[in-house]
């Protein structure tokens, strides 16, 4: 299955079950396919994000096969999806927030995988059929599940009583349980199914609980009042007589307290607590929460300032603590110094356990200062990008006025150290590798442009934030930074200087999307030409990069001339000609005419499908760009 499947756009369609196919799931699919059958096949790896673009999709059907990792955010648009069938796989960690916008889902499966966490996001979901079995779900099962076909056995559940539901919850079963009034039906406890004497959902037992409760609630009102009162100084009840002060009701968070105790006495008796929720209570919702947290350059200014409130970093990272990264990285070694940029600097990190991932300690002055003392905001927001191409932030640490934030780490260290720090320890880049980076690069970037809502800007683009792993696979990192830094026009300017930038913002400051499109132009013609986007010891009209090359892009024999003498002449000519013409079109120095970033991937997914380097051309071709250091670990890994 190859990359030709994404021009099939006429293709409803897709069952390629029961085979042995494998082993990942192409990166692109038919956009405009309803049904998708990939199950019984020896897929690997991870979901593809391109299933997020899908909207028209009903049933998706990914059972028995080899999947791993956690499954990214990607459902926000498949809200016709009316059957999922994910069973059977390696799948880990919580279940992604976006499957609560599976608003037609009828029937999910994901029993026989490595889940971990609550399924409280299914909780309002219009199941009938829950198959959650042998996992490793923790907490309880919603009030809502249990009246469906659900199957919950082999995991960790809680037991007793379950704590109440948030302010602002809608009653539990709402949606789903129904009592037949005349020839309709209608939800329990509304005014049509309770109009018979056989309708009326409160008993004797009942009547008197809600009598006990009133009488509770008014003995602890009329209780706090009197001691409210009695503890008020004698001026303010006199200043309250003339009109000075005004007066007010009893402590607001007392009563609250005792409303709490209230609800968790109904929520553990005998009779129906949804029957004695107040309409004006269950109208209470909290304010809407924006999932997709705008990181654009135009809503820079308008990100909300927080209150001091406690935000809850997300389950899918963890928060370490100072002591632990000291010892991690030798109380922040020099030695263990991989970078530092305007950000701040860059750590390799080993813990007690063997793993190793990367620390970067956060310079206090680069970021704006409100944000950060809400600082697991920015974890909150960085935590939602998951893309197979974008470094993911695995942790973070918020102590004693230091910021840090943790990322994994990647054994090949940076595109710019392999193009241009040469040492015995590596090998230079095959073609195959140069066009693999790039098509990955690209990739991460037309996720972070046009899958995210709304668009991240990245706005620093450069091959030294372009990492490599053991298989030679790039990560784009520092996404979704940008837009939090204080000093953005003084990094901007250092930008300038290294040969990155576009000319609109060289010229004004202005970044946007087409200007990620040119400084990514700028790491292709570094992979074409093995030169520094800004040379100050060459001669002076080779200096710039951009400048020296482009009008060569297109002649054939200065291009051969301006190639990477490492790769010693072993690329394909019509490969190479192809690669600079997207070059050409990406530094346009007009931004309108540059592509948008799914248009760069389909050009290079079209360059090697034309050059005819297959998965297994790229395999055989890759293995020669390793770290000779590393390669023993990659075999073993």
């Amino acid at each position: 299955m190859g990359y030709q499947l994404s021009s099939l756009t006429s293709l409803t369609n897709l069952d390629v079950s029961n085979n042995n196919l494998g082993p990942d799931i192409p990166y692109q699919l038919p956009q405009n396919l309803q049904k998708l059958n990939l199950g019984w096949n020896n897929f690997s790896g991870s979901i593809p994000y391109s299933i997020s673009q899908m909207s028209l999709l009903i049933s998706l059907n990914m059972s028995h096969n080899q999947l791993q990792n956690q499954v990214n955010d990607m459902f926000w648009k498949l809200s016709s999806l009316a059957m999922l069938d994910i069973s059977f796989n390696f799948l880990s960690g919580a279940l992604p927030q976006s499957f609560s916008n599976l608003t037609s889902l009828n029937a999910m499966f994901l029993q026989n995988n490595q889940f971990s966490g609550t399924i409280d996001v299914l909780a309002n979901l219009p199941l009938q059929n829950l198959n959650v079995e042998n996992n490793h779900f923790t907490g309880w099962v919603p009030e809502r599940l249990k009246n469906i076909n659900i199957q919950e056995g082999g995991n960790s559940w809680s037991f007793g009583f379950a704590p109440p539901p948030p302010p602002g919850t809608p009653p539990a079963n709402q949606n789903y349980r129904y009592h037949k009034a005349g020839n309709s039906y209608s939800p329990l406890g509304s005014d049509a199914a309770g109009g018979g004497s056989n309708g009326s959902g409160i008993g004797g037992g009942a009547i008197a609980g809600i009598l006990i409760s009133v009488l509770v609630v008014g003995a602890i009102l009329a209780y706090l009042l009197v001691k409210r009162t009695s503890k008020r100084p004698s001026t303010d009840v006199e200043k309250q007589k003339h009109g000075n002060l005004p007066i007010v009701s009893p402590a607001s968070n007392e009563v609250q307290d005792a409303l709490a105790e209230m609800k968790l006495v109904h929520t553990s008796s005998s009779f129906d607590a949804k029957e004695l929720e107040s309409p004006a209570l269950i109208n209470l919702k909290p304010p809407p929460i924006d999932r997709h947290k705008s990181f654009d350059d135009n809503d820079t200014s308008k990100i909300p300032v927080v209150k001091k409130t406690n935000v809850t970093a997300p389950l899918s990272v963890k928060s370490y603590s100072i002591a632990d990264l000291q010892m991690a990285t030798g109380s922040f070694n020099v030695e263990n110094l991989l970078d530092e940029g305007s950000l701040g600097r860059v750590y390799r990190a080993q813990f007690n356990d063997g793993k190793v991932l990367v620390v970067k300690k956060i310079d206090s002055a680069a970021f704006r200062r409100e944000l950060l003392e809400d600082f697991t905001e920015i974890v909150a927001n960085i935590s939602q990008l998951h893309h197979p191409n974008v470094t993911e932030l695995m942790g973070y640490c918020s102590e004693h006025s230091l910021h840090l934030l943790i990322y994994e780490f990647h054994k090949n260290g940076s595109l710019h150290d392999f193009l241009h720090i040469s040492d015995e320890y590596s090998k230079p880049l095959t073609w195959n590798s140069r066009v693999k980076i790039a098509l990955g690069t690209a990739r991460a970037l037309e996720y972070l442009h046009e899958v995210c809502s709304p668009s991240v800007v990245h706005r620093n683009i450069k091959s030294a934030n372009i990492l490599l792993d053991a298989e030679m696979n790039p990560h784009l990192s520092d996404c979704g930074l940008a837009s939090f830094i204080t000093n953005l026009d003084q990094a901007l300017d250092q930008q300038t200087g290294s040969g990155y930038s576009a000319p609109e913002v060289t010229m004004s400051g202005q970044y946007t999307l087409k200007s990620d499109v040119y400084s990514f132009g700028v790491v292709m013609l570094e992979l074409l030409s093995g030169r520094k986007p800004f040379d100050s010891s060459r001669p002076r009209a080779e200096q710039s990069l951009v400048r020296w090359a482009t009008p060569q892009l297109h002649d054939i024999d200065a291009l051969t001339k301006m190639v990477d003498p490492a790769l010693k002449g072993l690329y394909p000519v019509k490969s190479l000609s192809r690669f600079a013409d997207v070059v050409a079109l990406c530094v346009q120095p007009e931004p309108e005419f540059r592509p948008p970033m799914s248009e760069v991937v389909e050009a290079l997914v079209r360059l090697v499908q034309r050059s005819n380097m297959s998965r297994r051309t790229f395999g055989s071709d890759h293995g020669s760009s390793f770290r000779t250091d590393d390669l023993d670990a990659c075999k073993t890994s």
